[in-house]
């Protein structure tokens, strides 16, 4: 188990090429289930764990690693399957997630895959767990359901997406009022948080499920005669997504020049430093972890003094 995340200090190289790797496992059952393998630290077996009193019915308890105190989640059961019982031989995958790090009890982990982000396609309408799902692939002739884990995590630690009062009170988000973005995200929880943050600022919205979806409509607004780079204040993406992932749409933008000079900006829960050199790369304007509403209106205000 050591050694499944040796080609994790690769991943690099597959950004921006479209491709991604996904950590496969399974929980209480046989279906197989996956992670960006980016959101993951490291795999290992159980460290000794110590139960919490009042803990939230999903977390098994707390493990000690490395000088940090995580919770450990059981993510069978936080996607309404069959609880897993935890033991000193279990498994659990380390993550980090919007700033936060904490681990997850899985049924066994597979392998890690190389995927190109076409082949990930959005979960079918009517899928029993596509509430906990973000896409689904096929692996050997088997379904692989990728785990929204932003929405598990919200579920267990809601996040705000209120805004400040004081920063509200800034007269130049007065500007904001009645403009326009496009939003970009897979996960219906980060979707929502955004939606409720822009309405705050009397922002219109757009949304699209995942890139291939936001280009199509950039274009089309574009094949119609309509100034894209007007009409939009700015576009606010998610890094990893079904079909065309963030940084691949935000080329794509940029080769477009009807919609080049647009403002983007890579909203995701992956790492920073990593972030901020695949946003020099691809030419994104600018960079935020999810999910901080404050620092998303003092995004908005750096783009209106753009205007100024």
């Amino acid at each position: 188990m050591a050694g499944i995340l040796d080609s994790v200090n690769q991943r690099t190289q597959l950004v921006g090429a479209n491709r991604l790797e996904i950590l496969m496992f399974r929980l209480a059952g046989r279906q197989l289930f996956a992670i960006n393998v980016f959101k993951v630290q490291e795999v290992l077996q159980m460290p000794k764990l110590t139960l919490m009193p009042q803990r939230h019915p999903f977390v098994c308890g707390v493990v000690s690693l490395r000088g940090q105190t995580l919770p450990v989640i059981d993510l069978s059961q936080a996607i309404g399957m069959r609880a897993q019982v935890p033991s000193e031989t279990s498994t659990i995958i380390v993550t980090e997630y919007n700033r936060s790090v904490q681990a997850f009890l899985v049924g066994g982990v597979e392998r890690i895959l190389n995927l190109n982000w076409e082949a990930v396609m959005p979960p079918p309408t009517g899928a029993g767990r596509q509430h906990y799902l973000t896409a689904i692939t096929k692996v050997d002739d088997q379904i692989v359901e990728v785990i929204d884990v932003e929405k598990v995590l919200s579920e267990i630690s809601p996040m705000s997406s209120k805004i400040s009062a004081d920063k509200l009170e800034d007269p130049l988000l007065e500007k904001a009022r009645g403009r326009e973005v496009l939003l970009v995200d897979d996960s219906r929880v980060a979707m929502n948080q955004l939606k409720d943050t822009m309405a705050q600022l009397d922002i219109q919205t757009h949304s699209a499920g995942d890139g291939l979806k936001a280009l199509n409509l950039l274009q089309k607004w574009a094949d119609a005669g309509i100034d894209v780079q007007e009409k939009l204040l700015m576009v606010i993406t998610d890094a990893e997504m079904p079909e065309m992932d963030g940084y691949r749409l935000t080329t794509e933008i940029r080769n477009d020049p009807r919609l080049k000079g647009l403002y983007v900006v890579m909203h995701t829960s992956l790492s920073g430093s990593f972030n901020e050199a695949m946003v020099k790369k691809v030419g994104c304007d600018d960079f935020l972890s999810k999910f901080q509403p404050d620092k998303l209106v003092e995004m908005v205000r750096q783009r209106l003094l753009l205007d100024e």
